[in-house]
């Protein structure tokens, strides 16, 4: 029998006020995220499956990219082209599972690259059966409402929203009955934090989005559920916070700190595979015992 862990040690709390330049790089944080890497163990809960994840690089996208490939699934990972180290390692973790790996360059603010992104996944992976719309951009700005610029809820908007809908827009026509699509939406839906104003806006966007689309698909036996994670120590939290909070990063959760990427991508393989049948238009919340509504 395996022992049991306590969940509040099995990863550290204390970070240092470590700082990146936005989207920051796995390889240059002092305290590397934990993806899986030695714990995820597959059961073929995705054999054959076919999966895009955007944001598919880093953080929780390299978590769910390497469980899926360790479930059985094929795997196209979207990535900016200043991410292109990073997303290397993805793909190398995904092809160590001995399955299939594409890194797609490419910025899902526009539309044309998400109709792309569809076209190819249909050619090199022959088809698409998951898609996990993961990618989302944050800065952090004390002065709340007016820190943000135009430019810069023009960019939160493009990538969290209209990059998600244009790629769903893209891919649905090609989805069969049993695809799933898994969104990403966060715990700042239900409690904005003041300084993430308009990333909290998006992510209450997706909870709307997710809701919506599963009522569309659901006639077409194409499910829709998505995860929405408390603080998750990525390369996005040192880029995009000041090091003060960096420093306490989630040790206001009852758990006393933040989650890990691999403590995330069970979520995703659940809602992406079989044994969520019967859910659709629901969400899954993995926030270290944040309550949400």
């Amino acid at each position: 029998m395996a022992a049991q862990q306590d969940p509040r040690e099995i990863h550290p709390a204390d970070h240092e006020p470590e700082q990146q330049s936005h989207p920051g790089e796995t390889g240059e944080m002092e305290q590397k995220p934990d993806h899986g890497e030695d714990s995820y163990r597959g059961s073929g809960k995705l054999t054959g499956k076919r999966a895009i994840i955007t944001g598919g690089d880093s953080g929780i996208g390299r978590a769910v990219a390497l469980a899926f490939a360790r479930e059985g699934a094929d795997v196209l990972l979207v990535h900016l082209p200043e991410e292109e180290q990073d997303a290397r390692e993805t793909v190398r973790l995904v092809e160590g599972a001995g399955r299939k790996a594409i890194a797609f360059t490419g910025d899902i603010r526009d539309e044309k690259t998400c109709q792309r992104i569809a076209e190819r996944a249909l050619t090199d992976l022959g088809g698409i059966d998951i898609l996990v719309n993961n990618a989302a951009y944050q800065m952090s700005q004390d002065d709340g409402i007016l820190g943000i610029t135009t430019e810069q809820l023009d960019r939160v908007f493009r990538t969290n929203v209209y990059g998600m809908f244009w790629l769903t827009k893209a891919v649905v026509p090609h989805l069969k009955a049993g695809s799933a699509i898994v969104n990403s939406t966060s715990i700042q839906a239900y409690q904005p934090s003041p300084q993430l104003m308009d990333y909290a806006m998006t992510k209450a966007a997706i909870l709307n989005f997710t809701r919506s689309l599963a009522q569309q698909l659901a006639p077409k036996g194409i499910r829709v559920n998505c995860v929405a994670p408390g603080p998750v120590w990525t390369p996005l939290i040192p880029a995009t916070m000041p090091p003060e909070k960096v420093g306490s990063f989630g040790k206001d959760t009852p758990l006393g700190r933040p989650g890990q990427p691999a403590e995330l991508a069970p979520a995703y393989v659940f809602l992406a595979s079989d044994d969520s049948t019967y859910i659709t238009g629901e969400r899954i919340g993995v926030t270290g015992g944040k309550p949400l509504p």
